[in-house]
């Protein structure tokens, strides 16, 4: 066994020692050690609840002849970090998680791990590290959160953050916010609806490298148990067999994961998290293969917050092996390859259906024809920029506005509920990508401002930045190069024309090139906003929202001014 560097032998009996301290028997000791990484805090819905998940994880490891040993992660909610400087911290966040895993894994060579995440960065985080180590692993989620209701209308977190630009626009009273935000988020679990958290807890079942039922079953029920406690034990059968992580996730495993993101309609997250979490296996996913799946993949879901179902509603409709059901019918998903279950992909979904197709649709009767997420190439993004075209209004499809450029999210979310952006105007949010920001902040507070402010037919938002997976609208994120290593984003001025085109997957600055080039000899970089701490070590070294932000020693990887 792996865990035998630490506990066999005449020579580890100072380790044993150590381990009896701790109230460990020899026979416990005897058996395979299963790390247990447990990212339960007290500052995240997600995540408050995750000791109880824990516990059922560790019964699951004793009943099937092992021992676990927990041990924690940090993490952070986005939704009470967003729009103030928390949120710098919130992408860098990733990869201290993968790190932390790694360092407790390496330290102690466990024989196998299980990985209990919830939200946003903890997932990709973890599943980063979990293909990094390349030791049995696998992954149980703490579950999605169930939707809120005031009276018969259901709502979500997403619902508070438009509120607050519906009574900024004075179209509701502080008391209907209050009511919202008192019933927006009933209890525990990741937001309720199709937002970063649940995109990748969907994403990570559809990779193979949790069981059927992990990104849809809520929170609060004994099913979540019970999955934990089947994961516990599964997590023995995968030691037993040396069935490895990059064993699961080939790159047709990414290609399942993918389809499954743009049937889904997912997060804009997703196109950072997956291929970071592939380049850690050695696989390097570019940009256009978002498009390529999309193109062939049609829409299947419509959920929040381009839709009206929650996660509940798709877990109830059959979950994601419904969803990959469909999509097999056609050819969507490879079934050969093998899963934590032990099964293929194609036995896995033996038995899977779909229980509602007003909930799933058809996949010859979708909500559109190609999946949720498209990435848009033009002179402003020659590196791509990210849109999650299932959530945009028909009418912002195509457009032309003109340019309103702020140099920070602060700045814009302040004009935008002062009512300065108006109908037609494009808002332009720069030096808020990996590096200038530094970390890449969500933009949830302006574009919930632009729709709470019933601007959302009518104005669109342009960033360096990224998007909360909850962001609806014409919101183009993941700008690269971004505006702080000189990409064209940091040419724009007020008034200029931009031109979006979402079904030919183009961004275009209407502007010379001549008056581009003129405009580059007179700009200079910005001073960095953190020259010191983490942040500064991670600017240093994060590349391109192009690449996922993953981490580069050398500079070879980060984009430098074209």
């Amino acid at each position: 066994m792996r865990s035998d560097a630490m506990k066999k032998d005449v020579e580890k009996a100072p380790h044993r020692s150590l381990f009896k301290a701790m109230g460990y028997t020899q026979a416990e000791l005897e058996r395979p050690l299963i790390g247990i990484a447990n990212s339960a805090n007290e500052i995240i819905p997600g995540h408050i609840h995750l000791d109880r998940i824990c516990e059922a994880v560790k019964a699951g490891v004793r009943m099937a002849g092992g021992t676990p040993i927990e041990f924690s992660t940090i993490g952070v909610c986005d939704g009470i970090a967003m729009n103030h400087a928390g949120m710098r911290y919130s992408l860098a966040s990733r990869e201290i998680i993968a790190d932390s895993v790694e360092i407790m894994g390496m330290a102690h060579p466990f024989d196998g791990l299980v990985l209990i995440p919830n939200c946003d960065k903890i997932i990709p985080g973890m599943l980063m590290a979990a293909l990094r180590l390349n030791i049995p692993a696998i992954v149980v989620s703490g579950g999605p959160m169930l939707a809120g209701r005031i009276g018969s209308k259901p709502l979500d977190l997403i619902s508070v953050f438009e509120g607050v630009g519906a009574y900024k626009a004075g179209s509701i009273s502080l008391s209907d916010l209050e009511a919202m935000e008192e019933s927006a988020c009933p209890g525990c679990g990741s937001c309720s609806g199709m937002f970063t958290a649940n995109s990748m807890n969907c994403l990570t079942e559809a990779l193979g490298l949790g069981l059927p039922g992990n990104g849809t079953i809520p929170a609060v029920t004994a099913a979540r148990i019970r999955l934990a406690k089947t994961t516990g034990m599964q997590i023995m059968e995968l030691v037993r067999n040396d069935v490895r992580p990059r064993d699961i996730a080939s790159r047709k495993a990414f290609e399942n994961a993918m389809a499954v993101d743009m049937a889904l309609g997912c997060s804009t997250n997703t196109v950072l998290h997956v291929p970071a979490i592939a380049h850690e296996a050695g696989i390097e996913l570019g940009l256009d293969l978002f498009n390529t799946v999309s193109a062939r993949t049609p829409h299947l879901c419509s959920l929040r917050p381009g839709g009206a179902h929650f996660l509940e509603d798709l877990n109830a409709a059959g979950g994601v092996p419904a969803v990959m059901k469909e999509l097999s019918s056609k050819g969507l998903v490879h079934l050969d390859i093998t899963t934590v279950t032990g099964k293929t992909v194609g036995e896995n979904l033996e038995h899977a259906k779909v229980a509602d197709n007003s909930i799933i649709k058809p996949i010859d009767a979708p909500y559109h024809k190609e999946g949720g997420i498209a990435v848009l190439y033009g002179n402003i993004a020659p590196l791509g920029a990210v849109v999650k075209q299932s959530a945009v209004a028909p009418e912002m499809l195509q457009r032309t506005g003109r340019a309103r450029v702020f140099g920070s999210e602060s700045e814009a979310a302040t004009a935008i509920f002062e009512g300065a952006i108006q109908a037609g105007d494009v808002v332009v949010i720069r030096y808020e990508g990996p590096k200038g920001g530094p970390g890449m902040q969500e933009m949830l507070t302006p574009t919930a401002a632009i729709m709470g402010r019933g601007l959302g037919k009518d104005v669109a938002l342009i960033t360096d930045g990224r998007f909360s997976g909850g962001t609806q609208g014409a919101a183009i994120g993941h700008i690269s190069p971004e505006a702080a290593v000189g990409g064209p984003i940091a040419l724009v001025e007020e008034g200029d024309s931009i031109r979006i085109d979402i079904p030919n997957k183009k961004i275009e600055l209407l502007v010379d090139d001549a008056v581009l080039a003129k405009r580059r000899t007179a700009w200079t970089p910005p001073k960095p906003r953190v020259s010191e701490g983490y942040l500064a070590r991670y600017a240093h070294l994060v590349t391109s929202g192009a690449t996922g932000a993953i981490l580069k020693i050398e500079d070879d990887g980060a984009e430098g001014p074209l």
